[in-house]
């Protein structure tokens, strides 16, 4: 298998490549010294799902660390999704790997991970499940990452991929954390799938928990070990996915587990989060939801990721290692002064834009090709008449129609050389459903591919 990698010391390389590996551990002396940059795999094994593979290994871990796979929504890429989440700077304080995939499966908005084919649905059946779990023993075997510490997370379309492998792969998963997900076994196939007009995302879909459940079981008949662990977040005003899915996935988790329907507990974490906990008899929370009060479909952000890895356990100092102090997480609206890139053709932008009847969703995806990192952002284009932004997701929107400018959170203000930052919106529009003609980045014109 081939991984671009810096080797630091020759002299464990050769060992390394003289195959002292033993039974998939790496012996803490002899670990390769790897930079903490995101790094392409490019041959990992079994891919029916022909994704990409990105990992983000920090130079702090202990021997056997943790691995966290976090997936994009769709449009997104894994690159997009390391720079538009806090994952990677958490990977950094807590010493966990992270696994970025990428899909390429086109349906309605694109870059989608497969929830919706006959394929997908069973265990070792193919496609993105697949390809995804070919990652997680290519990071076990490449880096001695722990098999009993693995976690699933994502947003949208990654948030509804992390619901699918905690069904699929029960052995696999210690838990997972679903942003604006949908129940596993939502989309009936693929012409199912966009959620604009989606039979599963129309508003409508109403199954009692044991319907539910009964799919989960029937993913892996012969499971009989403990399940992981389920969080699932979503947004009161999320129209893309709509915020009742939230109850059916709680439904649907609380009866693989057999818990009540009525939470053992429910508090306030931070202003807007409401969260309701589903613990076991012997007071583990197997099932734990959090309603944002007003987010629509722009999850997560601010704090969200290290709730996540909080609930995965992942927040202890790992050993032997020592992670970095760690730090109060940013609030998702502070935007550090953007700064500019010198000249013109500094950024490039690509744009995706998928419409239904009176509304569309647009990706955004904005590369830094200046010869200095972009520290603070504003990107700034006109929308065409008659479309409105009703709800955004990585960046902020002002004003909702005309000239727009987007403006950075917290976490994704820095894009260096080379970099991407993904971003989006979903708007209304009275026909005109033409993406913008042009866009700046900190008042430098971008080119539009």
């Amino acid at each position: 298998m081939r991984i671009r990698r810096r080797v630091l010391l020759g002299l464990v390389a050769s060992l390394v490549a003289a195959g002292l590996v033993t039974a998939g551990l790496v012996a803490p002396a002899l670990r390769p010294a790897y930079a903490a940059s995101l790094t392409e795999v490019t041959s990992f094994g079994d891919n029916p799902g022909r994704m990409r593979m990105h990992v983000y290994v920090p130079d702090s871990r202990p021997a056997r660390p943790a691995t966290v796979v976090a997936m994009h929504g769709c449009g997104g890429s894994g690159p997009g999704f390391h720079s538009g989440s806090e994952f990677a700077t958490l990977a950094d304080r807590h010493g966990f790997i992270v696994i970025y995939p990428t899909a390429t499966q086109q349906a309605g908005f694109g870059n989608c991970f497969d929830v919706w084919s006959d394929a997908a649905k069973r265990r070792d059946g193919g496609s993105d499940p697949v390809s995804i779990v070919s990652m997680l023993r290519h990071v076990q075997q490449q880096y001695g990452a722990d098999p009993d510490r693995v976690y699933a997370t994502g947003s949208s379309s990654g948030g509804m991929m992390t619901n699918h492998l905690l069904a699929l792969y029960p052995d696999l998963f210690k838990a997972g954390a679903a942003f604006m997900g949908v129940p596993y076994n939502c989309f009936a196939n693929a012409a199912d799938f966009p959620p604009p007009g989606s039979q599963c995302t129309g508003g409508n879909m109403n199954r009692s928990p044991q319907q539910w459940g009964d799919p989960v079981r029937v993913a892996h008949p012969g499971h009989t070990g403990p399940r992981p662990r389920v969080q699932l977040w979503h947004g009161t005003n999320d129209t893309l996915v709509p915020f009742s899915l939230l109850q059916e996935t709680i439904e649907q988790w609380t009866n693989v587990f057999g818990l009540s329907q009525t939470p053992t507990s429910t508090d306030t974490p931070q202003a807007n989060w409401n969260r309701r906990r589903y613990a076991d008899a012997s007071g583990t929370v197997q099932v734990e939801a959090y309603s944002i009060q007003g987010a629509g479909h722009s999850l997560p952000g601010g704090g969200m990721a290290a709730s996540a890895i909080q609930f995965f356990g992942l927040t202890d100092p790992p050993d032997p290692t020592t992670s970095p102090t760690p730090t109060t997480s940013p609030s998702p609206t502070a935007s550090p002064t953007p700064t500019t890139p010198p000249g013109s053709g500094a950024c490039r932008v690509t744009v995706a834009v998928n419409a239904w009847n009176t509304g569309l969703t647009e990706n955004i995806t904005v590369t830094n090709t200046a010869t200095s990192a972009v520290n603070g952002w504003s990107l700034a284009f006109t929308l065409p008449g008659g479309q409105t932004i009703t709800s955004g997701w990585n960046a902020s929107y002002s004003p909702t129609s005309g000239q727009v400018t987007a403006r950075n959170l917290a976490y994704n203000a820095g894009i260096p050389v080379n970099g991407s930052v993904t971003i989006g919106f979903q708007a209304t529009h009275t026909g005109d459903t033409a993406r913008p003609d042009s866009f700046t980045l900190n008042g430098v014109p971008c080119t539009v591919v």
